[in-house]
């Protein structure tokens, strides 16, 4: 955490004292010769005009020390007011404020009142009513268990006419590199190559065809972050435009990021960008950008339960898919949620369709010990450890042009350090394409 402190900078102030003459000097030495007179009061005006002169000389410039002083205080106080602006932005009015157990506050805020209509294009609208799920969608085989979250574990509930949102503090926001880069992804954010320096993943991905949508169960766990600027995240990622600077993405699934919550709780979470992690895009709620239908999932709150080595397993089902009639991306979780949905005109090329999909893990290696982080991806341990053990994705599938959901063909499998975390795939009937993945992150052939 950054701690902003004040500092007041005291100008130094001097006491001068009259310089008197001692009796020796008084008319009874008149007598004496004027040059020694003269060369005996000269001595004294002498060290008296050096005094004022080096007291004016550093009440006027100061020392550095001190000088360094008042501009870092100049400096936070402006950063502070930066931040109270930003947090006066982001976090809205709220009809019920619910305190998690987990120190999370969680604002009901009325549904017309949230961040996304702030846009220029979404003031004084209404949110969509539901579109139709894409053909296929089966509710029994997306979510093993109910999703609950931590906010809700005191019996708490957001009321109708309004969605739960995570409330933004000064913490969160100073944990942060800069106030320009709090909520966003740097760079790279998406496997292209093995030259994505500091992102490491092991994924599944189709591409070279028009996508519509994908889904997914995602096993939940809580891997262990070593580095405040690191995170390890489980997610689903629909893509479209080159990897150049036009790149357009929507992601949810789950994560831990020490530096956006301030824990090591895994989270659900939304993001999108149009620029390839410019400057458009955000975390969750925190810009203008989706638009939440839901009042009972908290976009960026913990999930629960997780799940445990060698114990129960729980999972969490994601579906990202364009409304074939107002060409929304809409985004449903858990059992058949209905979240809220990304406006299509926040996009460029995601306007028309995707033309990759891909799923997995990734993690950030910022290699600040010198050597390969430790943090862990999905449970920390590696694919062929298999069910119970390693964390995995199940049921993969696509939307096709007739808003159909339909199984993948040619899937491509990649961990970009294998020795660190890798992925086994797999199918059957009664999770159709899956793959394991995961791993430990450093260890002896990983370094």
């Amino acid at each position: 955490m950054v701690i902003a402190a004040e500092f007041s900078m005291v100008d130094p102030r001097y006491n001068t004292t009259k310089l008197g003459y001692p009796d020796k000097f008084a008319d009874t030495n008149m007598s004496s010769s004027s040059t020694s007179r003269s060369q005996t009061i000269r001595l004294p005006l002498f060290v008296g005009f050096f005094l004022v002169f080096s007291a004016l000389t550093t009440s006027v410039y100061g020392d550095g020390g001190g000088r360094n002083q008042t501009f870092r205080s100049n400096d936070e106080r402006l950063k502070m007011k930066r931040v109270r602006g930003l947090l006066r932005k982001i976090n809205k009015p709220a009809v019920k404020t619910i305190q998690s157990s987990d120190g999370d506050i969680i604002d009901c805020v009325a549904t017309h009142l949230q961040p996304a209509f702030d846009h220029h294009l979404l003031k004084g609208e209404k949110p969509l009513e539901p579109p139709e799920r894409p053909k296929g969608h089966n509710h029994s085989e997306f979510s093993n268990t109910e999703v609950s979250q931590l906010w809700m574990d005191a019996g708490e509930s957001c009321p109708d006419g309004t969605v739960p949102i995570r409330r933004t503090t000064e913490a969160d926001v100073l944990r942060a590199n800069s106030i320009r880069t709090f909520a966003r992804k740097i760079r790279r954010g998406v496997r292209r190559d093995t030259m994505n320096i500091g992102h490491e993943h092991a994924v599944a991905f189709v591409n070279g065809d028009q996508y519509y949508g994908a889904r997914a169960s995602i096993n939940v766990w809580e891997p262990s972050v070593t580095d405040p600027y690191e995170f390890s995240l489980s997610q689903l990622w629909v893509i479209s435009g080159s990897f150049g600077n036009d790149l357009n993405t929507i992601e949810a699934g789950w994560q831990v990021s020490p530096e956006l919550y301030g824990d090591n709780h895994p989270r659900f979470f939304t993001y999108w960008t149009t620029d390839a992690y410019q400057a458009t895009g955000c975390y969750n709620l925190l810009c203008s950008g989706f638009v939440q239908i839901n009042n009972k999932i908290a976009i960026g709150a913990a999930i629960s339960p997780r799940s445990s080595y060698s114990g129960r397993q729980f999972d969490i089902g994601i579906m990202v898919w364009k409304d074939p009639r107002h060409g929304h991306w809409w985004l449903e979780f858990g059992n058949g949620l209905l979240i809220g949905y990304w406006p299509s005109f926040l996009f460029s090329h995601l306007q028309k369709h995707a033309n990759m999909i891909q799923f997995g893990g990734e993690i950030v290696n910022t290699r600040s010990t010198g050597s390969h982080t430790s943090t862990q991806m999905g449970s920390g341990h590696f694919a062929s450890e298999g069910f119970g053990k390693a964390s995995y994705f199940r049921n993969l599938q696509v939307v096709d042009w007739d808003n159909s959901l339909i199984p993948m063909n040619n899937l491509h499998f990649m961990a970009d350090h294998p020795n660190c975390y890798d992925i086994t795939a797999g199918k059957n009937r009664a999770w159709g394409n899956y793959f394991y993945y995961g791993g430990p992150g450093r260890n002896y052939r990983c370094s």
